[in-house]
């Protein structure tokens, strides 16, 4: 494996030439135990992985810190950051304030579940900057917990919301669809979904993000059932969700992503804004000055390359031309907003623009909608937006 020094890295070497980035991810790699269907890197901690992970984090930071403008967000996600210790968390506090400078109003994210979220935890980010929580809840139903391997009962996650809420945090659940049904056929997989949103709905959380159960590669779940069907498609209980959450007052501003006004998730409208972020931690992305970059997911290797001086990218790539263009199409079309030509064609060309628009003429209107100033997909074109980004990729 190739690993980048500090003096080789591409992203340096436009330094003079970028803005500041005003977005940042920091990657916990620890999770109390491995869910079999995900595909994150991430590991339950042992012996003086805390020490360890927090001496190496603070190398990258210093390597990074100079491309940070002002942040406006940060994202701080895992694995499971709420299973580091009260100390740590006090480290990781620490060095954030010592190597970047947030914003008055900057929206400070932490993932958490119900299982590791304690009162110390709520306290000691209250105290600092966090003004939200990511809870990955899933279900609440207890069968279709232990089946993904979920620690936490359904009562859990109901007290960890109810807390965290009460705590005075902008709170978000991760809710999965997708999954068996107790019986079997589609009415009975729809009746039980519908159970699930009213569930999350009765705790009035702020943003509620849905996600449909895929069985990604070499994960235990792979093993077990890349063979044999698992789920449904997901098109009825997504479209079920279009239909029930904005009743309830959840807009769809995203793909996945429902909010009450004003609790949209800032962080990730900077993804899908295409604007840069900065990636910390082991398995961390990030996205700086046009160069996508990836950190080595193990510790242990990330931890040798930073101690030795060395960065630890292992791989980059720089998006330009229309590339980057047709990248940042799909990436608008996932919100609401869709496209905003007269910007668009201002940041990537009018060329690029003039081709895109014209792959999009081929779209259904049932799937997408122009006003002449702005392209979106449709509800239903959300449903179906994998088949339209690919006629733009």
């Amino acid at each position: 494996m190739r690993y980048h020094r500090r003096h080789s890295w591409p992203l340096w070497m436009y330094r003079e030439k970028m803005d500041k980035v005003t977005s940042l991810y920091l990657h916990v790699p620890f999770c109390e135990s491995k869910c079999p269907y995900c595909a994150f890197s991430s590991a339950e901690k042992s012996g003086r992985d805390e020490e360890v992970y927090l001496d190496s984090i603070a190398l990258e930071m210093a390597l990074r810190a100079p491309d940070a403008g002002t942040l406006d967000t940060l994202y701080i996600g895992g694995g499971t950051p709420s299973v580091l210790s009260r100390d740590a968390w006090r480290a990781v506090i620490e060095l954030l304030e010592k190597f970047f400078t947030l914003s008055s109003s900057a929206e400070v994210t932490v993932e958490a579940n119900p299982s590791s979220l304690k009162h110390e935890h709520l306290e000691l980010w209250r105290n600092w900057r966090v003004n939200r929580l990511s809870l990955g809840v899933q279900s609440f139903d207890d069968a279709r917990l232990a089946f993904l391997g979920r620690i936490h009962s359904s009562h859990q996650a109901v007290k960890a919301v109810e807390l965290s809420l009460s705590s005075g945090f902008s709170v978000s659940l991760d809710l999965m669809f997708g999954l068996p049904s107790n019986t079997p056929g589609i009415h009975e997989e729809l009746r039980e979904w519908a159970g699930t949103l009213r569930s999350a709905i009765e705790l009035r959380p702020h943003h509620i993000s849905v996600y449909q159960l895929t069985i990604e590669p070499d994960t235990p779940f792979d093993r077990l059932y890349s063979d044999s069907p698992l789920m449904s498609d997901g098109y009825v209980p997504y479209r079920y969700a279009q239909w029930f959450l904005p009743r309830l007052g959840y807009e769809q501003y995203e793909v996945a992503s429902f909010a009450l006004p004003g609790h949209e998730s800032r962080h990730n409208l900077n993804y899908w804004s295409d604007d840069g972020y900065i990636g910390i931690g082991p398995s961390a992305w990030g996205c700086v000055n046009e160069v996508r970059y990836k950190n080595t997911p193990r510790l242990v290797d990330y931890a040798a390359i930073l101690a030795s001086g060395g960065d630890p990218i292992t791989s980059t790539e720089r998006l330009e031309g229309e590339r980057v263009a047709r990248q940042a199409a799909v990436l608008a079309l996932r919100t609401r907003s869709g496209i905003n030509w007269e910007k668009f064609q201002a940041r990537y060309g009018k060329i690029f623009a003039k081709a895109i628009k014209n792959d999009l003429k081929f779209i259904p209107n049932d799937l997408i909608s122009s006003d002449g100033f702005n392209t979106r997909l449709t509800k239903k074109g959300l449903r179906l937006g994998n088949a339209v980004w690919a006629s733009i990729i």
